[in-house]
């Protein structure tokens, strides 16, 4: 169904010769001549950031996504598998589709993933996990000039944490910015 590019805002997905984007920014630029929208897009398939100017009467197609809650299974050198709850049915994603998210998934998580028609386009996390310590130094008593250590998590991911964190603790991550929160 298309809309007109003025309703287009952050966050909004549209198709465009036949590639899916989401609007990342949104610019209204006015002259004497004429008004005209600057839009920074992020192409759902392939990660890439354009940036693409419309006159004020513009309109462009709405793309319907999708969005199901599915649980984290496994991943081999295949790929990810991810199971949907309500009917079992399990999808297989390749790594690339994954992405930075591939270091904060554990057995079992549940996460959003987004799909256009079958093709599933991307993985979203909870904004934070909780992961458990497998490696750290010991922390020295009295030692707070250097502000943290870093700490390997259960899934690989190394984080920066205080010295009062010990193996085998359970850590809130951020999985936006990859930063310890706290302890769970």
């Amino acid at each position: 169904m298309p809309i007109p590019i003025n309703d287009v805002k952050p966050g909004v997905t549209v198709e465009i010769n036949k590639e899916l984007f989401r609007c990342v920014e949104y610019h209204h630029q006015r002259s004497a001549q004429q008004t005209s929208i600057r839009v920074k897009f992020k192409n759902l398939r392939t990660g890439a950031i354009i940036i693409k100017t419309f006159n004020a009467g513009e309109k462009v197609e709405t793309a319907h996504i999708e969005y199901k809650q599915m649980q984290f299974l496994y991943a081999d050198q295949n790929g990810f598998f991810f199971m949907d709850q309500n009917t079992y049915e399990q999808i297989s994603l390749p790594k690339d589709k994954i992405g930075e998210a591939a270091q904060y998934l554990k057995e079992g998580f549940m996460v959003t993933i987004s799909f256009y028609g079958d093709e599933a386009l991307d993985v979203n996390l909870p904004a934070a996990v909780e992961l458990k310590v497998v490696d750290t130094s010991p922390g020295f008593k009295g030692d707070t000039v250097s502000g943290g250590k870093p700490a390997t998590m259960e899934t690989g991911v190394v984080v920066q944490v205080p010295f009062f964190v010990n193996v085998g603790d359970m850590l809130k991550i951020d999985t936006r910015e990859g930063k310890y929160l706290g302890r769970a």
